[in-house]
């Protein structure tokens, strides 16, 4: 199977092997040249090896007696030099027999018309590598209906079957890839993401699947998109570096590049340093190559890569390795390879004659039956014009498990399964650099988080996101365009979060939570015993029951005694009783409000005070009419007698138990929780206050009534100022009820003024008890602890005085009131002299204070 020397001579460009049937080739022997050079240098991995690889399945089925008995397969192999124009060149070889030259111009030197060599027809394709050079060459083929398929071209667009019906591929198409790749970057949590392309279809088609289907899944949002070109200026690639860098937070990196574009971006990022910056995820076209990390390896650790799953052939490993310059004369290119793999130079005629080094020659090799003529030996006439529609069936037909093991399948569009092993590079802690496989995706993602590496000196995953996440109970406010990248705004005061992307205002009877994703029902509070402001109020209230008590007590025990007549028994108990009112009121004012304690404060609110004032009252008017009617005649005026006064008093009580029992129709007492009382800026200190349903405005109206009888009485007691104090309780009274007035004027500001306070229900409940247990304590310690204190220290003036008629009262009583008047325009005595001689000479001069009752005298 050896050429000629003249054959090789010929075929300078292209390798021919005789056969029965010819299968053509398409292999990137070299790299694209520069500067208007079609091809540039040597590509080992890519071209060479995969073309020895198709030399060695030919070989194997031409050995194999079973496959194509008798029949031989031979080949014609070009050099696309990884440009798509020179490749569609060169594959019109493949088309010379198919095409019918027209001699008619032409004639031979003897008359004849010319006899031309006919060329190989070419029943098949097999490549391109570069989907670029694929889909330039299946433009022609398929208008000779020559089946192609590709080893390594993954261009979406290839699976077309209208526009490519004779391309079938064994890898899968980009979109495959794309995916896949797609969900490598969503498992590493990367939502924001570069992509970078080379130019063509390959490229630009795998970019924009990439593109598509992550703007489908909404997940990965695409920072900025470049392009290298096909002709690079020079600094071009330092200007992409750059403008990817224009996104910093966008460090992966995603590349349907070919390897040349790959490492001239790597040594790219490598000038300006940015080592460990970028997280490249590089397509098959990067896969586990060697050629695109050479020399830069630390710029390029890290890098994730793919490569439509493959399994290493044991025989094509020796067979390889026994490769030399003697035994392998059909490749025109391995003497070139031999140079370019061992650094060395073969003769005068060499392609490194830069090379110090001569080859020797002994260098080795290392490791980087058919159904139509069944029955018939040899080929058959049927196979001798190959159809390429039955060609292509028998193709797209094919399901058999290959050398490696993999099976080999089309779909109906010619295009292989999507199966790819996902790989890393990574160095070891020997500075070695390899590719590690680390997961594999087949229709869906398989992938061994414990195996990456990267290189920070921690196991956490490297970020590649626009925005960080926002923390719980703060709203994504996205940017306009970019689904990826937003600002963290707080859920403020009584907000929550409630989606990813809004806060919503919690009900009124509720705060956010800690982490402000829910609500919670705000903590009700009510005044507690234990508390300071309950404690006081009790206290007092406590001390005044005692007190009340103990002169109830002892006036009942001393009930006939004269001052205990004198004091009125009967005004004198109910208003004891009204003190005693005003000092229970602190008990269900502080008590957990339910019906039962909300109906109590209604009733005994302003009943106590109702009770004393309406007493007062009575009493001070009762001095007043008295007095005024002595000033013009000797009979007592009507309505003073106890019985009368009792009516008196209990009329004005009578009124304000009509306004409570209205109050009660038309609102019936219930407690409610007041949440704005405490509602503060800061929710976590927000508080619901268990209330009874007493308005501020329904306090006055309850209060009020009591507080005009108040100031009533206070105008009677300054009426009644000038009576002696030899003959009634007048001026007890009146500075008992300015003592009260004051205490009044001074709760009024301090209640009203504090309604805005955070702790506005205690100081307005300990304001309101206290008020009225000093009030109570007021009326208590002026009018009847003085006479306690008599009728329990000094009982010898308790005793009882002789009966003076009504006229005698009431003439001392003016006469006295003269004295008082006449002594302050005369002094020295003079007046009191002038006034003794008027006095009736039965009223005898008092040497002593005499407690007086008016019920003791003829009325």
């Amino acid at each position: 199977m050896g050429d000629s020397h003249q054959s090789q001579q010929e075929y300078a460009h292209s390798i021919r092997l005789d056969g029965d049937i010819i299968l053509g080739g398409l292999f990137p022997v070299h790299s694209r040249g520069e500067r208007g050079v079609p091809c540039g240098e040597l590509k080992k991995e890519k071209g060479i090896h995969r073309l020895e690889a198709m030399l060695f399945a030919i070989d194997l089925i031409n050995k194999d007696p079973e496959l194509l008995p008798n029949v031989t397969l031979g080949a014609r192999i070009l050099d696309t030099c990884s440009r798509d124009t020179y490749a569609l060149e060169q594959s019109l070889t493949f088309v010379q027999a198919l095409i019918e030259r027209d001699g008619s111009d032409v004639r031979c030197s003897n008359g004849e018309p010319p006899i031309f060599a006919k060329p190989d027809k070419v029943v098949g394709v097999i490549g391109a590598s570069a989907s670029s050079v694929s889909i330039m060459v299946a433009n022609i083929l398929r208008l000779f209906k020559i089946p192609q398929i590709s080893y390594a071209s993954t261009a979406p667009e290839l699976s077309d079957n209208t526009r490519y019906d004779f391309f079938s591929r064994v890898v899968p198409p980009d979109s495959y890839q794309a995916q896949a790749m797609l969900d490598i970057v969503t498992a590493m949590g990367w939502n924001y993401v570069s992509t970078l392309a080379s130019e063509g279809n390959y490229g630009e088609s795998g970019v924009e699947a990439f593109v598509q289907i992550s703007r489908e899944s909404g997940g990965v949002c695409i920072a900025q998109s470049l392009k290298i070109p096909r002709e690079p200026r020079p600094g071009e690639f330092d200007k992409i570096v750059l403008r990817l860098l224009e996104t910093p937070n966008a460090r992966a990196v995603i590349m349907f590049a070919n390897e040349d574009d790959i490492r001239r971006i790597l040594d790219a990022a490598k000038r300006h340093n940015l080592t460990g910056h970028f997280l490249w995820v590089g397509s098959d076209s990067w896969g586990s190559k060697i050629s695109p990390v050479v020399q830069q390896e630390r710029v390029a650790e890290g890098a994730i890569t793919i490569l439509p799953k493959r399994a290493s052939v044991d025989a094509f490993d020796r067979y390889f390795k026994s490769r030399s310059l003697s035994n392998n004369r059909r490749n025109v290119w391995f003497a070139e390879f031999w140079e370019e793999n061992f650094g060395c130079k073969l003769g005068m005629h060499g392609k490194r004659p830069g090379s110090p080094k001569k080859c020797t020659g002994l260098e080795k090799v290392g490791r980087e039956c058919t159904e139509l003529c069944a029955g018939y030996p040899g080929l058959c006439p049927r196979m001798a014009n190959v159809d390429g529609k039955e060609l292509l069936a028998h193709i797209r037909a094919v399901n058999f498990n290959g050398s490696a093991g993999t099976p080999v399948t089309f779909n109906e569009n010619g295009d292989a399964p999507g199966r790819y092993d996902i790989f890393q590079y990574q160095i070891n802690n020997r500075s070695t650099a390899e590719y590690k496989v680390i997961g594999h995706w087949t229709n869906q993602l398989f992938l061994n988080m414990e195996a990456l590496q990267w290189t920070t000196s921690d196991s956490s995953l490297p970020l590649s996101v626009c925005s960080l996440p926002c923390r719980t109970g703060d709203r994504k406010k996205v940017v306009k365009g970019v689904p990826c990248c937003w600002h963290c705004e707080r859920c403020e005061g009584y907000h929550f979060q409630a989606t990813e992307f809004t806060c919503e205002l919690c009900p009124y009877e509720k705060r956010p939570d800690k982490n402000r994703t829910s609500c919670q029902l705000i903590p009700i509070i009510k005044l507690e015993w234990h508390s300071p402001w309950a404690l006081v109020p009790v206290f007092i209230s406590v001390l005044g029951i005692l007190a009340t008590t103990f002169v109830i007590v002892t006036f009942v025990r001393y009930n006939d005694t004269p001052i205990v007549r004198a004091s009125g028994r009967e005004m004198s108990y109910v208003l004891l009783t009204g003190i005693f009112l005003c000092y229970i009121i602190t008990f269900p004012m502080i008590s957990a409000p339910d019906v039962v304690v909300c109906s109590f404060r209604r009733i005994f609110l302003g009943l106590g005070m109702c009770f004393s004032y309406a007493a007062l009252l009575t009493k001070t008017n009762r001095i007043h009419r008295i007095f005024e009617q002595g000033k013009k005649a000797v009979t007592a005026p009507r309505f003073i007698s106890p019985a009368s006064q009792l009516v008196i008093t209990f009329s004005l009580i009578s009124v304000q138990l009509l306004g409570v029992l209205v109050w009660f129709a038309a609102d019936p007492p219930h407690t409610f929780v007041d949440y704005g009382e405490q509602r503060t800026q800061d929710p976590e200190n927000a508080r619901g206050v268990l209330k009874c349903d007493i308005s501020d405005l329904s306090l006055i109206c309850s209060l009020g009534y009591s507080i005009l009888l108040m100031v009533t009485c206070t105008v009677y007691a300054i009426k009644t100022r000038s009576v002696p104090e030899t003959f009634n309780e007048a001026k007890p009274i009146g500075f008992t009820m300015y003592t009260t007035c004051i205490i009044w004027l001074a709760f009024i500001p301090i209640f009203f003024g504090t309604a805005q306070s955070a702790e506005r229900m205690y100081i307005q409940t300990a304001t309101l008890t206290v008020s009225l247990s000093l009030s109570a304590s007021v009326s208590l310690g002026m009018l009847y602890m003085p006479k306690v204190y008599i009728i329990i220290f000094h009982p010898e003036q308790n005793v009882p005085k002789r009966k003076r008629s009504f006229k005698a009262i009431v003439t001392a009583a003016t006469m006295t009131s003269k004295l008082s008047q006449l002594a302050a325009e005369r002094p020295n005595g003079e007046v009191k002299t002038e006034l003794c001689e008027g006095v009736d000479a039965s009223v005898p001069p008092p040497t002593k204070t005499t407690y007086v009752s008016y019920t003791n005298h003829a009325m």
